[in-house]
C-alpha cells in the first residue's frame, strides 16, 4: 500500500490535470448560487477526466473504447468554501492521493481563477461484478496508478 501523502486540495499548484465545467443556469438553487447536487457532478467530470487519461496514456483502450476496468465509487466527500454563481465555467483539478490493496483515493479541487469553492475526496474500489467483491487492481493498472502518484 502507498504511503498517504498530504495535499493541499485548495491549491492550484496541487493539480496537473483540470477539466472546464460549463455552469449551467439550471445548476442554479433559489438563491441564484450553484447548488450542492451540480457540484457533485462537476466532481464526477474531472473524476472521470481523470481515470480515463489514465487509461488512454497507458494505453489500455482497445478502438477509442475505455478499457474495461470496473470499480465502483465508495464514498465522495465534498467540503463547500465559497459559493458562485451562473454563468461561467469551473476548472476542476484532479489527483490521485492514495493507492490502497483494493482502492484508490482521489482529491480535487474546485476552481474560478485562482480561488477555491469547493474540495473533494473520492473513494474508488475496484470490483469484479460477477463474483460482486472487490479485488485488487489489474497489474497493468497498478502500475499506471503508483507512477500517476508519484506525479
Amino acid at each position: 500500500m502507498a504511503d498517504q501523502q498530504a495535499f493541499d486540495l485548495t491549491r492550484r499548484e496541487t493539480f496537473g490535470l483540470f477539466t472546464p465545467v460549463t455552469i449551467r443556469f439550471s445548476d442554479t438553487d433559489m438563491l441564484g448560487h450553484v447548488n450542492n447536487v451540480a457540484v457533485a457532478a462537476y466532481f464526477e467530470a474531472g473524476r472521470c477526466d481523470l481515470f480515463y487519461r489514465l487509461m488512454a496514456e497507458g494505453g489500455l483502450t482497445e478502438r477509442g473504447q475505455q478499457a474495461r476496468i470496473d470499480f465502483v465509487l465508495a464514498r465522495a466527500a465534498i467540503d463547500f468554501k465559497k459559493e458562485f454563481f451562473y454563468p461561467g465555467t469551473v476548472e476542476v483539478g484532479s489527483r490521485f492521493t492514495r493507492l490502497g490493496n483494493r482502492s484508490i483515493t482521489s482529491g480535487y479541487g474546485l476552481f474560478i481563477g485562482d480561488t477555491c469553492h469547493a474540495t473533494a475526496e473520492c473513494v474508488n474500489v475496484f470490483f469484479d461484478l460477477d463474483a460482486r467483491t472487490s479485488v485488487p487492481p489489474p497489474s497493468t493498472v497498478r502500475v499506471l496508478l503508483e507512477a500517476a502518484l508519484g506525479a
